[in-house]
C-alpha cells in the first residue's frame, strides 16, 4: 500500500468480489466516478480467506478466482488499490464499530464508501448500511449503496457456480463478463493421453476452486503469451476407473510440449459432451479426433 492515500483520503468499494463479475464491475464503475469527482484514489477492500470459510466453513463457497486472480481482475476492472483484510477467527469477533474504526478510518483514511445491496458486516452481520451511514456522519464519509446489476436476475456468484456445475458456460460467461478459466501447475498424471496419441496437460488444483461439470469442452491453453487452441477434459477418467476428479487438456496437434511444472490457465469456451465409457480403445480414440473436430468449430479454426 502506497501512503498517498493519507493526506486526500480514498473512496473504498467493499465486497469479497469472488469472480469479479459483471454485478461486481458495476459496482466498481460507480465507484470510480465517485472518486474521479472527489479526485482521490478508489481502493477495493476485500477479505481472504471468505468470511465463511472462518464463520461457517460448512457453507463456504467453492472459488471462483484465487486472490492472484482476483486481485488482477479488481484493477482490470478500474481500481486503483487492492487492500486484502485477512479474514481471521479474531476479525471474526470485530463489531462493525471496529471493523469501520480499524480498518476505515485508520488504515483506508476513508472519505466515501461504496456498497451493493444487502451488504452485512461485523460479529454476525450486524453492520449494515444504516450502521454505515451513521459512523460516515461522525468519521466524515459518504455512504452509497449500489443495486444490484442484473439481466433477468441479479448477477452473481451463486449464478455463476450454478451455471458452471450444469456445464453452462454461455450462461456463467454472461454473468462473468469473460469465459470461466481454471489456473494452476502442470503435474504428472497418468500418462495414457500420452500413449493414445493425445498427451494431456493435467492441472494441479489449489485451494478450493469450482471446476465446471464433468465432460469435454472446446478452449484453450495460456501457457505464458502463448494461447493455444484445446480440448479438455474435467472428469474422474471413468474409462480407466479414476476416482480422483481431474481436469487434464489437450493443446491441438501438440505433442511437443513439455509443461511439467509450468504455470497454466486453462479457458473453457463450450461444452461438447458428458463423460463417456468406450467398449474398447478404438472408440475412445475415434470420440477423441470427433471432439478435436467440434473443438476447432467452436474455435473458429476448421
Amino acid at each position: 500500500m502506497s501512503h498517498q492515500h493519507e493526506d486526500q483520503g480514498a473512496v473504498v468499494c467493499i465486497g469479497v468480489f469472488d469472480g469479479v463479475h459483471k454485478g461486481h464491475q458495476a459496482l466498481i464503475s460507480r465507484a470510480h466516478e465517485i472518486a474521479q469527482e472527489m479526485g482521490v484514489p478508489l481502493i477495493a477492500l476485500t477479505f481472504d480467506p471468505h468470511p465463511l470459510v472462518v464463520v461457517r466453513p460448512e457453507l463456504a463457497p467453492e472459488s471462483l478466482a484465487s486472490l492472484a486472480e482476483r486481485r488482477f481482475l479488481l484493477f482490470n476492472a478500474g481500481v486503483d488499490d487492492v487492500f486484502v483484510l485477512p479474514f481471521t477467527p479474531e476479525v471474526a469477533t470485530w463489531d462493525p464499530e471496529t471493523f469501520i474504526h480499524r480498518v476505515l478510518h485508520d488504515k483506508l483514511h476513508v472519505r466515501a464508501v461504496v456498497i451493493g445491496q444487502n451488504f452485512r458486516f461485523g460479529h454476525q452481520g450486524a453492520g449494515d448500511i444504516v450502521t454505515l451511514r451513521e459512523a460516515g456522519e461522525r468519521y466524515h464519509f459518504s455512504v452509497t449503496e449500489v443495486g444490484l446489476a442484473a439481466d433477468a436476475e441479479p448477477w452473481s456468484s451463486t449464478r455463476v457456480r450454478k451455471a458452471l456445475a450444469a456445464g453452462d458456460l454461455g450462461e456463467a460467461a454472461k454473468v462473468l463478463g469473460r469465459n470461466y478459466d481454471l489456473s494452476g501447475v502442470v503435474v504428472h498424471g497418468d500418462h495414457r493421453g500420452r500413449e493414445l496419441g493425445y498427451p494431456t496437460a493435467n492441472l494441479e488444483l489449489v485451494g478450493n476452486p469450482v471446476v465446471p461439470a464433468d465432460g469435454v469442452y472446446a478452449g484453450w491453453l495460456v501457457v505464458g503469451a502463448d494461447r493455444l487452441p484445446a480440448a479438455i477434459s474435467v472428469g474422474t477418467n471413468p474409462q480407466f476407473a479414476g476416482a480422483q476428479r481431474r481436469v487434464e487438456t489437450y493443446a491441438l496437434d501438440r505433442t511437443d510440449l513439455d509443461l511439467y511444472g509450468q504455470e497454466v490457465t486453462v479457458i473453457f469456451v463450450e461444452y461438447l459432451r458428458g463423460q463417456l465409457i468406450f467398449e474398447g480403445l478404438e472408440g475412445l480414440i475415434e470420440q477423441m479426433a470427433a471432439d478435436v473436430t467440434k473443438t476447432r468449430a467452436v474455435l473458429g479454426l476448421s
